[in-house]
């Protein structure tokens, strides 16, 4: 355990920051899901916002959970699913 007042608060904002960041993790995945079953679904309005809504939070991750490569290669498989889908 820390002794020292610092490495006491450096405990602590980790372990907030380690919540945010599991939080955000948690959303991407969740929006990631609803697009791609959106797109199974087969109804075009609806996947077209889900894609939408996840290329959103994807990209709003890009620098705090994953790099913006990563966040670009996901988006463009959701994207090419869905135009795949017409």
């Amino acid at each position: 355990m820390a002794n020292h007042k610092s490495s006491k608060k450096r405990i602590l904002v980790t372990a907030t920051k380690n919540a945010i960041n599991n939080a955000r993790r948690s959303a991407v995945k969740t929006e990631t899901k609803k697009a791609l079953k959106a797109i199974e679904s087969g109804d075009k309005a609806a996947a077209t916002t889900a894609v939408r809504n996840a290329e959103s939070k994807i990209m709003k991750s890009v620098g705090k959970i994953m790099p913006k490569k990563r966040a670009a290669r996901k988006v463009s498989r959701l994207t090419k699913k869905l135009s795949k889908m017409a």
